[in-house]
């Protein structure tokens, strides 16, 4: 523990909603809610005057419609929202060599290692600066908490939303912590805290006075200690400027359940591609190829096969996939499918891709390739998927965003991030004057926040 509050926890306020709002101004103030539109999705962020209703993140998108009708319901656009995290990662390490980042939206900063601060009245400022350079760049808000401890700096950071800063005070976190309820701490989800509820614990003082010895009969060893220790305020993780990833993963969530077995290879090895398209991205390569199949009686299963060596090749990775699949039992039908690629290294093994041929030559059977699928943006125009959210560009109206489509046609709001609430226009889907468009950028004189949409 520190004797000054000097690392600093940054969490951006409802992030994917609030830029969602900073680029369309006629969302600004109203409800806002971002994630899959499909019957299975899930709420990925709600804004703050969604949250009024009921809408939280994690949630199924279809409680959230019952509770939020009138919202406004977008597809995420994480090219834009990785634009934006870019920018305010910049600003931290402008105070810091020391950023420990979480998510696009979330961070914690060592303020010492940085010498932007040493007690508490220079790392406030240095959080209130922090604040005002995002504003500037991005025209977003975000919340920021200072402590001894990164567990004490989230903490606050939580207490500081929306858009404030919080100090806690070295010397004062077992006073703050006590009335607080256990699930502020890490590690304490609703089953672990429904345990100590049952033993008569709600609070965190409540664990302090319990002591460690019924904390560990209660918990086991490993987690009873821990959660002592946290409970005390006790926290002496550093901040690690590297998070070394253990592993790139995609999946998807099919509205209906799949039941065709050439269909379900099909959307394997279209998930290997995008596997291996953020692998590249990564700058890594890994050796383990696992995929995960969730039936339709939301059992899950999961598969690997370890590689000779690591790799970042599409058709090693998709054979490794298909392989795996045969192996699955689909009878009854599919709706979650996920292709992951683990054991990562900063190098690939270039004579894997003999290795693919190998395998799939040593196959009795093999399901028929399917027909290759075009990307989006190849289509022709009358198959284009419009999705609610998304950018466009129209030859004689400008730059907009789709709110809506169907039955053959697309509906737009023509507005830009800085301009008043603008109208709305319906076209045919097919319409050849209107096409998607990159982000514009949030903030004029900004930095360049396009990313394919």
């Amino acid at each position: 523990m520190r004797a000054a509050p000097t690392i600093l926890h940054l969490d951006m306020d409802a992030f994917f909603a609030a830029a969602e709002q900073a680029a369309k101004p006629s969302l600004r103030g109203k409800p806002v809610v971002v994630g899959g539109l499909g019957p299975r999705g899930v709420v990925a962020t709600a804004s703050y005057e969604a949250r009024r209703f009921g809408v939280h993140s994690a949630m199924p998108m279809a409680q959230a419609r019952r509770l939020a009708p009138n919202a406004a319901y977008l597809v995420p656009r994480f090219g834009f929202y990785r634009s934006i995290s870019e920018q305010v990662m910049e600003l931290l390490g402008r105070l810091s060599p020391l950023v420990e980042p979480l998510s696009l939206d979330e961070a914690f900063v060592d303020l010492e290692a940085g010498g932007v601060a040493r007690d508490t009245a220079s790392a406030l400022e240095a959080g209130e600066r922090l604040r005002r350079d995002i504003l500037a760049t991005t025209g977003l808000t975000g919340s920021v908490g200072l402590a001894g401890s990164k567990m004490l700096a989230k903490i606050a950071s939580e207490e500081a939303k929306p858009d404030g800063l919080v100090v806690m005070e070295p010397g004062t976190e077992r006073e703050l912590l006590g009335p607080k309820s256990v699930r502020i701490l890490p590690g304490v989800g609703p089953a672990t805290g429904e345990h100590l509820r049952r033993a008569g614990m709600t609070t965190v003082s409540d664990l302090a006075e319990a002591g460690e010895d019924e904390l560990v009969r209660l918990l086991g060893r490993a987690h009873g200690a821990s959660l002592y220790r946290m409970a005390q305020g006790y926290d002496d993780r550093p901040v690690v400027a590297e998070r070394d990833a253990k592993s790139v993963s995609v999946e998807d969530t099919f509205d209906v359940d799949l039941h065709d077995r050439v269909r379900i290879r099909t959307e394997v090895e279209r998930l290997a591609e995008r596997c291996v398209g953020r692998l590249r991205a990564s700058g890594h390569s890994g050796r383990t190829i696992v995929l995960k199949v969730r039936r339709f009686d939301f059992s899950t299963l999961t598969r690997s096969e370890t590689l000779r060596g690591p790799t970042d090749d599409p058709l090693v990775v998709r054979e490794a996939a298909g392989r795996l699949l045969e192996g699955v039992d689909t009878t009854g039908g599919v709706r979650l499918l996920g292709v992951g690629v683990s054991g990562l290294a900063d190098y690939t093994q270039e004579d894997l891709f003999a290795q693919a041929a190998e395998d799939s030559a040593g196959t009795a059977e093999e399901a028929p390739a399917p027909e290759a699928v075009p990307e989006p943006e190849e289509r022709p125009a009358a198959e284009r998927r419009w999705s609610p959210g998304h950018d466009v560009r129209h030859a004689l109206y400008g730059a907009g965003w789709v709110q809506g489509s169907g039955v053959g046609r697309v509906t737009v709001r023509f507005e830009q991030p800085q301009s008043p609430p603008g109208r709305v226009r319906t076209f045919l889907v097919d319409d050849p004057e209107l096409e998607p468009a990159e982000p514009l950028p949030l903030v004029d004189g900004g930095a360049d926040t396009a990313a394919v949409a």
